[in-house]
């Protein structure tokens, strides 16, 4: 039998709740005791982990203690030993100034004993003095009286001879120092002029009154000639230069005093021969180009002068008749080789004899400034060239040695004298001016000639260009005295029969040879 129930709805629902309500609570507790366990394990552990932890950080504390603990102390102790030290230092010092001041006072009390020994050695002395005096006065009495003199006229008389014997003493001792000052002066100046001219090397330019114009062939002299002459007459017109064309292969002369308008000739020419177009106008146009060209030339030759020697500051126009003087000889010396080379030698001796080297470089290269200027006055061309650097500003030194190197005016200042040397120690040296060959060598003839005309003379040498003549003599024939009166009477006849320039040293040697031969 099967007994049927009926159950409500409501009430299942009911029932769930309740189950569903009572699994939660005994998971709730299930989880509360969980966590709780959970809980209580992370305090324990934290509270392990703290004290471990704490331990450390006392034991840090602990050792950090100590370390400053030590550091105090050795600190501390520092700071004794210091005290100790500057205390042991006090100590010294104090004990050092007990030992000064006891020596202070020990000296004080010498030096006291010895003021009063001084003090009473000064009565000493006085009392001396004052009977010296009285002495004195007696004997100066006593003299007076025996020799009739006063004391005064008796120191007059003996001022007066010892006045007198100093002076003659003084002459003679001036009259020594100026002989020696002689001969060292005359050693001093030839080995100044030696290493001057040993450290100064200047080649020499050689110039000719014509120059040689070289073409490639015959030809070109009618179409220089042109038609009827009138090419060469308007070049001759133009450049003022003498065009010779003659039967000289291959060359053309031209011939002027000029060497400017030789140059500016032959450059022309040069030019028209090269660009073939030879006539009047043409000429006309070359010569003006080629004048300018010199010009530009000119100054910068001038420029490159007083760059190369160190001179600066010199006026424009001195520099452009700096540069002309390359155009300009002097008996067939360059005009700006000499001026170059005294400006060197100048500046060489000024510096031997402490004198200012640029100054005397600069009055050296300026000195035959009156040679090149434009228009050319009646004047000499010393003092034409110093007038041209008072002109421009140069300084009074520069000034008085350019007007006075040939004597024109009075010399003020010690360069003036050294450019007139080195001037002629420049134009004198052998091979520095120009001299015809044929009277040059009839010159040396002469000198040899001369002095074999004297009895006893066995050879004569001219030598150094003419400037020594030696002279060997027989030693059987001439003895020493008349070898040196021969010397000076052959100077002496050289000086008065014949004409040499600079100046001409007689040297005669006497020798004595004996020869045998051994068998």
């Amino acid at each position: 039998m099967i007994l049927m129930i009926q159950v409500s709805p409501v009430f299942l629902v009911g029932i769930s709740l309740a189950a569903v309500l009572a699994g939660f609570g005994l998971a709730y507790f299930i989880f509360s005791r969980a966590l709780s366990s959970r809980q209580r394990k992370i305090i324990r552990e934290a509270e392990i982990e703290a004290e471990v932890i704490k331990k450390d950080k006392i034991l840090q504390a602990k050792e950090k203690f100590l370390q400053l603990k030590a550091e105090h102390e050795k600190y501390i102790n520092e700071k004794n030993n210091k005290l100790l030290f500057a205390e042991q230092r006090f100590k010294q010092k104090e004990n050092s100034l007990s030992q000064k001041h006891e020596e202070v006072q020990r000296k004080q009390n010498e030096l006291d004993a010895i003021r009063s020994s001084l003090q009473q050695q000064i009565e000493i002395v006085e009392k001396k003095s004052e009977e010296l005096e009285r002495l004195h006065r007696q004997n100066v009495e006593q003299l007076e009286a025996i020799s009739g003199l006063s004391a005064e006229e008796a120191k007059s008389q003996l001022m007066t001879s010892l006045k007198d014997e100093a002076k003659t003493e003084a002459m003679s001792y001036i009259n020594e120092i100026v002989d020696e000052a002689k001969m060292t002066a005359g050693k001093e100046a030839k080995r100044i002029v030696v290493q001057t001219l040993q450290r100064v090397a200047t080649e020499t330019a050689i110039e000719n009154s014509v120059t040689v114009f070289n073409i490639e062939s015959d030809e070109l002299k009618g179409r220089i000639i042109g038609r009827e002459g009138r090419n060469i007459r308007a070049l001759e017109a133009a450049t003022g230069v003498e065009i010779i064309v003659d039967d000289t292969p291959e060359a053309i002369i031209l011939s002027c005093f000029d060497p400017v308008r030789r140059e500016i000739a032959r450059l022309a020419l040069h030019q028209l021969v090269s660009d073939g177009r030879i006539h009047p106008a043409r000429i006309e146009e070359i010569v003006t180009k080629t004048q300018k060209q010199i010009e530009e030339e000119i100054v910068e030759v001038g420029k490159r002068t007083t760059i190369d020697l160190g001179i600066h500051g010199l006026h424009p126009e001195l520099v452009r008749l700096v540069g002309k003087m390359k155009y300009r000889s002097s008996y067939g010396q360059n005009l700006l080789q000499h001026s170059r080379e005294v400006a060197n030698l100048s500046a060489i001796m000024a510096s031997e004899l402490g004198l200012n080297p640029k100054l005397a470089k600069r009055a050296g290269l300026l000195h035959d400034i009156g040679k090149v200027p434009d228009d050319e006055p009646e004047l000499p061309h010393a003092v034409l060239g110093m007038k041209l650097a008072e002109r421009y500003k140069e300084k009074p030194e520069v000034c008085n040695a350019i007007g006075s190197h040939h004597d024109e005016t009075e010399m003020t200042t010690l360069i003036a004298p050294i450019v007139q040397v080195c001037d002629a120690i420049s134009g004198a040296r052998p091979g520095a001016r120009r001299e015809i060959v044929e009277s040059y060598i009839k010159r040396l003839k002469d000198l040899e000639e001369l002095a074999l005309s004297y009895p006893g003379v066995l050879k004569t040498y001219a030598i150094q260009a003419g400037r020594e003549l030696r002279v060997i003599v027989g030693s059987e024939k001439v003895t020493d005295e008349d070898a040196e009166t021969l010397s000076y009477d052959i100077a002496k006849k050289i000086q008065d029969e014949m004409t040499y320039p600079g100046q001409v040293k007689i040297t005669v040697i006497r020798e004595t040879r004996a020869v045998n031969y051994a068998k």
